[in-house]
């Protein structure tokens, strides 16, 4: 599914979920008035957008364990049997798979030529490069989503809670036979304390889970760096084996 129409369908979905849940929410709920459905539909992107980084993290690892996966891959390599390297990373999928399987493959293509070692490394370090390229935006996408509806949440909390307010002083200076009347005052802060927790809610859900996923996509970039650099190193230390090798 595209990105474009991911956002479209998870807003839809999420706008029309929170006016449903609203209008069936307990009386002192719906006094916080209609930006409580807002919020909710904020709390339905959030949980949206949570399930599908868990789901894209969970399919960037692979099918197997990463570290058994790369141990086998540098026992492929290290026994020249490129084929085989690639054949496990076709097996393994998820991102560092796909970024080793073009470096490999790569490697593969030009270590048969009559071109300079160095000529072969770089070529092999460019195409490793250009997968990186492509799979670090798949594990970061849907990041900023997080933190934006953080702070939206949090301003239209504020909204609400100001509306309320508002709504709760005017109850103030409207008085009944000299007394103020009680039951708008009541429902001003009512509405006011609603929309401050729906706000707040929100805001910590957000913040909790970008740092989350913050935290998971950036040890993935760590460990897919430390993954390609010992590969490249070991690719490098062959080549000069065999550079020396058809000198001697």
């Amino acid at each position: 599914m595209k990105q474009s129409v991911f956002i479209i369908l998870v807003l839809v979905v999420s706008f029309t979920v929170g006016i449903i849940i609203w209008t069936q929410l307990p009386a002192y709920l719906r006094e916080g008035g209609p930006l409580v459905s807002v919020l909710i539909a904020l709390t339905v992107m959030l949980l949206c957008f949570i399930l599908e980084r868990l789901f894209t993290l969970r399919k960037a690892r692979g099918t197997s364990s990463v570290q058994a996966f790369f141990k086998n891959v540098i026992s492929l390599v290290q026994k020249d049997d490129y084929d085989g390297a690639i054949a496990a990373c076709d097996k393994q999928r998820g991102s560092l798979a796909n970024v080793l399987r073009a470096g490999i493959d790569r490697y593969k293509s030009v270590k048969t030529q009559p071109i300079p070692a160095e000529k072969k490394l770089s070529e092999t370090q460019a195409a490793i490069e250009e997968a990186n390229a492509l799979e670090v935006p798949l594990l970061e996408r849907n990041l900023i989503a997080l933190s934006t509806i953080a702070s939206i949440a949090t301003m239209v909390g504020l909204l609400g809670t100001t509306i309320g307010m508002i709504r709760a002083f005017a109850a103030t200076g409207h008085r009944v036979g000299g007394i103020i009347d009680a039951q708008q005052l009541a429902v001003g802060i009512s509405e006011a304390l609603v929309n401050t927790a729906g706000g707040l809610w929100n805001a910590i859900i957000g913040i909790v889970a970008y740092n989350f996923f913050v935290n998971k996509v950036d040890s993935f970039n760590y460990t897919m760096d430390e993954a390609t650099y010992e590969v490249i190193q070991l690719l490098k230390s062959k080549t000069a084996e065999k550079e020396s090798g058809s000198k001697d």
